[in-house]
């Protein structure tokens, strides 16, 4: 693996000329349905770009009339309109008449699915110039139908599952049916029984058997498309809220594969890398499919997409049917592109993806001298300071646990959200071997906001004999005495250690399985950045990169 740092020459998000671009003003309006701001998506054109072009000789993908592109979920439609751009300058020799060579892209090269009914009007308008593809305001032609080539129809969900409920009767008297999820997309039924004039939110290119048959349908002819393009839906309107809501966008990957494209783009949130909800088989697909080419990783989502809240960050990634090799990962920080390496997206043993080239060195360093082999794969298990670390729920008590303000003899004391409480022995169903042990707590939820530098960890808290926690915490021990609970959490803050949690936090939410790639330290004494980067070998350049992406804490001094 080799790395190059590229900040200069690498600016990515600049505006193209003096007037701004209406759908880079409109490219936050939404969290649940992202607009791409056209920089982003002419970046990944680039890419697309320099990889046909590698790839087929040196030949030129936007001076091909035979070459198709689909974007399945287009919104503004910015990724077709800046396909058809590219098309109009590269086919200039092939069909000299303007008119007809616009004519044919649109007709014969470009082709979208809208995902509501107001995005697809929005995307026509952005390529036809008008939103029906037949008006006298359109740039084409050669439709006879006014939809064009972006095509949308209302498409409902299919319920299955649930039970009936004989308290509520249809209006035949039938009992009702509750329970019932999307086969196709999972989607609860109960939170889409609303006003029938509103979004259903059902994509209509993951809801099919046969997604072969269903775009040759909506397009009327034999349909293979070359490139597909786009930002899908990130995840399920159905009530959920940030990384609690069920993700939705591996399905629209794994759909677009089935349509055996010869290069697939998308962009979409990073949390895959290391998994999550919903993600674990999806995240083995991707990282040991030899198929990946090009992955542009950005940490900081509001680099990309300004106001949007979106915990771990996002990437862009591109797929290429032909290639079989290392991946580009290319990290991107502020617009400028800080690290670039050529690697494998799986490392020997591991089932999770480093996203830092440099945070991989590091990792190597740190497994070098805990394992006595500078490649083993991972951290040996008796080694890792996740062993220390408790699932969520440590004593079974959810997060409204509320308790009781006054102590009674035998009473446990509770720490929880917004302060401590008292309760009963009998009320801890978990954890009952830390109960009357030191240990330490610290929230299960990250502080702080999105931007990097991140604090990644609150201050934990030393924990006696018969303290207890909620759901609010994790509990990380046990420990001989107070004294080495302090030393531990003096180590947990410590910039080396909330570094090597980054490498695999990817959401607002740091559990038991982030901090696999912290080692255990003896706990007897104290430890600092110094010692740690004695202990490990780290140079003052691993250590700068460290301070990039992880703040001082004001607490640490407090438990030495």
């Amino acid at each position: 693996m080799s790395i190059s740092v590229a900040a200069e020459g690498k600016a990515a998000f600049a505006l193209r000329g003096h007037n701004p671009d209406v759908l880079t003003c409109i490219a936050n309006l939404s969290n649940d349905e992202v607009f791409t701001p056209p920089e982003l998506a002419n970046q990944m054109l680039d890419t697309v770009e320099q990889a046909w072009a590698e790839s087929n000789g040196g030949a030129s993908i936007w001076a091909d009339p035979n070459v198709t592109f689909l974007d399945p979920f287009t919104k503004s439609g910015v990724f077709l309109r800046e396909i058809v751009s590219r098309l109009t300058v590269g086919l200039e020799s092939a069909i000299p008449e303007l008119k007809s060579r616009v004519d044919h892209i649109l007709t014969k090269q470009v082709f979208g699915i809208g995902i509501t009914q107001l995005t697809a009007l929005l995307a026509r308008r952005s390529v036809y110039c008008s939103k029906d593809a037949t008006g006298k305001h359109s740039i084409a032609k050669g439709f006879d139908r006014d939809w064009g080539n972006i095509w949308f129809e209302r498409t409902e969900h299919t319920w299955v599952g649930g039970r009936p409920n004989h308290e509520l009767l249809d209006a035949e008297g039938n009992p009702t049916m509750v329970g019932r999820r999307c086969r196709f997309c999972g989607a609860a039924e109960s939170e889409y029984l609303r006003d029938s004039g509103l979004e259903s939110h059902a994509y209509a290119f993951i809801h099919t058997d046969d997604i072969k048959a269903r775009v040759d349908e909506l397009f009327g002819a034999n349909m293979q498309f070359d490139v597909i393009i786009g930002n899908p839906p990130y995840q399920l309107d159905d009530g959920g809220f940030g990384s609690s809501a069920a993700p939705i966008y591996q399905l629209f990957v794994e759909q677009a594969k089935t349509l055996g494209p010869r290069m697939l783009s998308m962009v979409v949130p990073a949390r895959w890398y290391a998994g999550g909800k919903g993600l674990n088989e999806f995240r083995a697909t991707m990282l040991q499919d030899a198929r990946m080419r090009v992955l542009d990783d950005y940490p900081n989502t509001g680099d990309v997409f300004p106001g949007v809240n979106n915990r771990g960050g996002i990437c862009t990634f591109l797929w290429d049917a032909s290639y079989d090799g290392e991946v580009l990962v290319r990290t991107h920080e502020g617009g400028v592109v800080t690290s670039e390496a050529s690697r494998s997206l799986l490392e020997p043993g591991m089932n999770t993806f480093i996203r830092y080239n440099e945070g991989l060195e590091i990792l190597r360093k740190v497994i070098g001298v805990e394992s006595g082999e500078t490649r083993s794969p991972t951290l040996p298990d008796d080694r890792r300071f996740s062993a220390l670390v408790s699932s969520r729920k440590p004593f079974g008590l959810p997060t409204n646990f509320l308790g009781r303000e006054d102590w009674l003899a035998g009473d446990l004391k509770v720490y929880r959200n917004g302060g401590v409480s008292y309760t009963t022995r009998q009320a801890v169903t978990a954890g009952h071997d830390l109960v009357d042990e030191v240990k330490l707590f610290v929230p299960y939820a990250s502080p702080g906001s999105d931007e990097y530098p991140h604090l990644v960890l609150s201050r934990p808290i030393v924990a006696g004999p018969g303290e207890i926690a909620t759901e609010t915490y994790l509990a990380i021990g046990p420990f001989e005495n107070e004294s080495e609970a302090r030393h531990a959490a003096g180590y947990m803050g410590t910039q080396f250690f909330r570094f090597m949690l980054t490498l695999l936090r990817m959401s607002q939410h740091v559990t038991r399985s982030v901090y696999a790639f912290a080692p255990l330290q003896d706990f007897s004494r104290a430890w600092t950045d110094d010692d740690l980067a004695t202990e490990y070998g780290l140079t003052e350049r691993d250590r700068s990169f460290m301070d990039r992406f992880v703040k001082p804490v004001a607490w640490k001094g407090a438990y030495e």
